[in-house]
């Protein structure tokens, strides 16, 4: 038996893009999620709004057309991480994605770190004091 390990070179790449794919859908949403908190809370002017929006459903085509230029569905993207749940919450699954629902009351990592408050005591961090 050789020491050696054969790796499929599409398999790789395939699953690579997964990976990177998540993470970037993981953030797409998180950034969704904020955006919609602060237009809630009167945070965000009309103008950032709209600029935020157009941005956000720019970003969500791109990921459809990466999905399946690699031969992924949305469904794929979203990682079972056991006892925390699944990553991504499963309504953010389109309704063409085949991914099976989580049991009703599982956590899902996605909106646990969502709920974060991710500006800080002192607000939203500004440019670097020179």
């Amino acid at each position: 038996m050789s020491g050696r390990v054969e790796l499929d070179q599409d398999t790789v790449e395939r699953d690579l893009m997964r990976l990177v794919l998540t993470v970037v859908e993981l953030l797409r949403q998180l950034m969704e999620r904020q955006a919609v908190r602060r237009a809630e809370s009167g945070g965000l002017t009309e103008d950032q709004e709209e600029r935020i929006g157009r941005t956000l459903m720019l970003l969500e085509e791109r990921m459809d057309s990466l999905c399946r230029q690699h031969g992924l569905r949305r469904s794929d993207l979203n990682l079972d991480l056991g006892p925390l749940g699944p990553l991504l919450p499963p309504e953010d699954v389109p309704s063409g994605g085949t991914g099976a629902p989580a049991p009703a009351g599982s956590p899902v990592l996605a909106e646990h770190l969502s709920a974060v408050d991710w500006t800080g005591p002192d607000g939203p961090p500004g440019p670097p004091a020179r």
